[in-house]
């Protein structure tokens, strides 16, 4: 099935039109020069730490602790993402280092 060319203009500009609306109505809600409500400001707090632990669970949720390398691989990477977090508290720095180790170990070791 595919689609005329006027419906794909129409498709291109509906999904133009979401975008710059995700975009802008956060500014036309809460202007520069007013605070932005508690339950906003609360959100912004405890949001990051609720994606990352999401993340983490769903970087788990197929690993077999019973069988194969038991998610050696894994673990080794969470703690060294742990570790080097509460060390140098740099998100980006742990993040990469636990992915390289990851994919080093999986390719090399296990």
């Amino acid at each position: 099935m595919t689609m005329t060319l006027l419906e794909q203009v129409i498709t291109i500009g509906i999904v133009v039109l979401g975008t710059m609306l995700t975009r802008f109505i956060p500014f036309m809600i809460f202007p520069p020069g007013r605070p932005a409500p508690r339950y906003v400001q609360y959100l912004g707090k405890v949001l990051p730490a609720a994606a990352l632990g999401l993340l983490v669970v769903y970087s788990i949720k197929d690993v077999n602790f019973i069988s194969g390398n038991h998610g050696a691989p894994e673990l080794i990477s969470m703690a060294i993402v742990a570790f080097l977090h509460f060390w140098k508290r740099n998100m980006l720095l742990s993040i990469l280092t636990g992915t390289l180790v990851y994919m080093l170990l999986v390719q090399f070791v296990f």
